[in-house]
């Protein structure tokens, strides 16, 4: 059976439409509303401080005045400089390294007299640790600006060391440099008699005598394995 339509049912479906004309606009506006405010508190959640800020923050300007990022930036170059002072060290322990590349042991070379006074600098003003300089902001940025000096002045004398090798001795010098070479491998070589040790290292510095400088630091390092190796 159909059911038959009342004029009142007419009425009822106009006062329907009419409201939800009214009703689907506020709605809208109800929807974008909490969208916006899920946005903003977003947003207010992503810029509001951590406790761990101050660790994982980016590099902050020298010139900001906060004391988290004065902490930080001297923890940097601390950490930098201790890595420049690691770098320099090969070459100081490394006999391979150091004779392939002579102009990083050539104090008569302006770049190594211009890195030598650098590292002299920074070391002196070195903290013993961050906390030391963060309330002398003076102190602080004469240290940074010394690291950046020795930082600088290392990778421009190691540049050039690589670029040169040892393009700067006559023929007759490389042989020597080479002999030299093969000499003190023997004489850090622990599988050797300790004669061939001392005799191979006696003559690898007759060899270089006049060409290259060995370090304090290298030839202590060898002198004290010949000596153990000598006394034993």
């Amino acid at each position: 059976m159909v059911p038959r339509w009342h004029p009142g049912h007419v009425g009822l479906i106009f006062r329907l439409a009419e409201l939800l004309i009214v009703l689907v606009p506020l709605a809208g506006v109800i929807i974008a509303g909490v969208r916006a405010w899920q946005r903003y508190a977003q947003q207010s959640a992503d810029s509001s401080p951590t406790p761990y800020d101050d660790v994982t923050a980016a590099p902050v300007d020298r010139t900001t005045t906060t004391p988290a990022a004065q902490w930080r930036a001297i923890t940097r170059t601390l950490d930098e400089q201790a890595r420049i002072d690691e770098r320099w060290l090969d070459y100081e322990l490394d006999v391979t390294k150091l004779l392939d590349f002579p102009l990083m042991t050539d104090m008569r070379d302006p770049l190594m007299t211009s890195f030598h006074k650098a590292k002299l600098r920074a070391d002196v003003l070195r903290p013993a640790k961050a906390e030391d300089l963060v309330d002398d902001r003076a102190s602080a940025e004469r240290y940074l600006s010394a690291v950046e000096d020795y930082v600088t002045a290392f990778n421009t004398a190691e540049a050039e060391a690589i670029r040169r090798r040892r393009s700067d001795f006559s023929r007759e010098a490389r042989q020597r440099i080479a002999r030299a070479h093969s000499l003190l491998r023997v004489a850090s070589d622990v599988s050797a008699t300790p004669q061939e040790r001392a005799q191979a290292y006696e003559v690898a510095v007759r060899e270089l005598d006049g060409l290259i400088v060995l370090p304090a630091t290298t030839r202590a390092g060898i002198e004290r394995g010949l000596a153990g190796e000598l006394d034993g």
